[in-house]
């Protein structure tokens, strides 16, 4: 396999600095100094190869997309149903794995407490959030008219999962010790599978919606 070019290495270097700093420290703490000590660089190679902190977060939210994406096309290869996708995602996002990144959740954790400050940040985030709720709304409409129910309320229904994982997060970074160990993904996938199990049925005749069970390696 070739190797990567040296600036891409460096930028990655920078972008993962960043990624520690704000999941130690927050984003007001990842200064310029704080983000070259991370990544093991002098601070005069964060400014060559990024013109300020912002243009490294989007860098950093971008990494953090790709990553959570991932996660959820590494479970989703082997599902046959929307139901299964759905589940695949809810996987992706809540349940453990070899592929877990604590780090990355504490960062994202971070992100958002930040955005309610910062506009830059604010616009970064709002960005991610928009594609998540697209991705969602996708996998919720699949599934009801899989199931056979009526697609109504598709935005709320989006707004009200992704609020769930949300804050799954924040719990996950500041309360691991006080809420049930792996409790998320099984939660989430119940309160789907009751929401669509009431649901009334597309064309008026009620249709049994199966259980919502995990695609196989998906935990």
């Amino acid at each position: 396999m070739p190797r990567k070019p040296n600036t891409e290495l460096r930028r990655q270097q920078i972008v993962d600095g960043l990624l520690k700093t704000v999941a130690a420290q927050g984003y007001g703490g990842a200064t310029i100094q704080a983000i070259a000590a991370a990544s093991g660089l002098a601070p005069g190679l964060i400014h060559y190869h990024f013109r300020d902190k912002r243009e490294i977060l989007v860098a950093l939210v971008d990494q953090l997309a790709h990553y959570a994406l991932r996660r959820f096309e590494s479970r989703a290869s082997s599902a046959n149903t929307a139901q299964e996708r759905l589940r695949a995602y809810i996987d992706a996002r809540l349940a453990y794995g070899e592929d877990a990144n604590p780090d990355a959740v504490a960062a994202w954790v971070m992100i958002g407490a930040e955005a309610v400050r910062d506009p830059d940040v604010r616009e970064v985030y709002q960005q991610a959030i928009s594609q998540e709720i697209a991705l969602i709304r996708k996998l919720l409409r699949a599934y009801l008219i899989e199931s056979g129910k009526r697609v109504r309320k598709l935005d709320a229904f989006a707004a009200g999962l992704l609020a769930f994982v949300e804050g799954v997060f924040v719990l996950a970074s500041n309360a691991r010790t006080i809420v049930p160990t792996g409790f998320a993904a099984d939660m989430a996938t119940e309160w789907v599978h009751r929401y669509v199990a009431s649901e009334p049925a597309a064309n008026g005749v009620p249709k049994q919606v199966k259980t919502f069970r995990a695609p196989a390696r998906a935990r």
